[in-house]
């Protein structure tokens, strides 16, 4: 778990804080997403979490430990960290980066090798491939997936991404957001995530936190954010089509209706059960189709219609 309390920034020549007594928890194994305009003081709360910036008041905790009475260099060996740009060394291979906060701590170098080679396999790239290779060798996308490999290398319970899919094509970055949701999911990795982009913060948080001017004014889960801002300034930050934004997150189970076993299926369009709301209806909407057939493992288990993909947009949440 992480905990802030009452965290507060003020640079050296500056009147105005840029975190204003923030409060909040992140609960072992959620992402947290910070998100708000420019200078709303989202990368500063994130650095402040492993040190690289000092808070002028305030606590962190992360395990039940106050991080300010760790060692800044321990503390960052504990905590991965991804950044937009990067930051591949250059004059290394690929090994060489991903290998070296294993160094750092210690493990032995046959360890080391094997924990490379786990780490790339993870992230799509084939070791055998990739791993004599440079960064200068790579494109963004591979660069990017490197760099959750090296920060991933040192199996560290608490993760920061700041805006790491921000320099790659929306079409890699779309890819890339699914893939590394999962592994860090399936891995159980805290995470504290930055972005500027509101439909990237709903689609990998737990938890998102909206600030402003350095306060937090809303934290919560995304569907509930956004069926219940809690003002106006939430309201039109996350967008007047926050119904669709919310059809992003639910499936179309949610909103079919069951066939029974055994029940002969009707022509439609096919769709599988775990596709969201907001594909399905796009999908009815291209074809002009009345209905479509939710398939799983090559059997129809449900139709859903506009109508109910429309009924579910507009269901409120607790």
């Amino acid at each position: 778990m992480i905990r802030l309390q009452l965290l507060t920034k003020v640079f050296a020549g500056q009147r105005e804080p840029a975190v204003r007594e923030l409060t909040l928890e992140i609960a072992s194994g959620q992402t947290c997403v910070l998100i708000g305009p420019s200078g709303c003081g989202k990368t500063t709360t994130m650095r402040m979490i492993n040190r690289l910036i000092e808070p002028t008041s305030g606590t962190i905790e992360v395990d039940g430990q106050d991080v300010s009475r760790l060692d800044p260099v321990a503390l960052r060996r504990r905590i991965g960290y991804v950044i937009q740009q990067i930051g591949l060394f250059p004059h290394m291979t690929i090994a060489g980066n991903v290998a070296t906060v294993p160094r750092l701590l210690g493990l032995a170098p046959a360890r080391t090798q094997a924990r490379v080679d786990e780490m790339l396999a993870l992230v799509g790239l084939d070791p055998a491939t990739y791993a004599a290779r440079y960064p200068r060798e790579l494109s963004g996308g591979e660069r990017q997936r490197v760099g959750v490999a090296r920060a991933l290398a040192g199996d560290p319970p608490v993760m920061l991404m700041d805006e790491p899919f921000g320099a790659v094509d929306p079409i890699t970055r779309a890819r890339l957001q699914n893939e590394f949701l999962n592994i860090l999911r399936e891995l159980r990795k805290t995470i504290v995530f930055v972005t500027h982009d509101i439909d990237e913060a709903i689609r990998m948080g737990d938890r998102i936190a909206i600030l402003r001017d350095g306060r937090l004014v809303q934290y919560g889960a995304p569907g509930h954010i956004l069926t219940h801002p809690a003002d106006a300034f939430v309201e039109e930050f996350v967008g007047a089509d926050r119904a669709l934004k919310r059809l992003g997150l639910l499936s179309v189970r949610e909103a079919m209706t069951p066939v029974a076993a055994g029940e002969a299926a009707r022509d439609g369009t096919p769709i599988a059960g775990d596709t969201n709301a907001r594909d399905a209806l796009s999908l009815l909407l291209a074809t002009g189709a009345t209905s479509l057939a939710v398939q799983e493992n090559g059997r129809t288990i449900g139709r859903v219609t506009l109508a109910q993909i429309q009924a579910l947009a507009g269901r409120s949440e607790p």
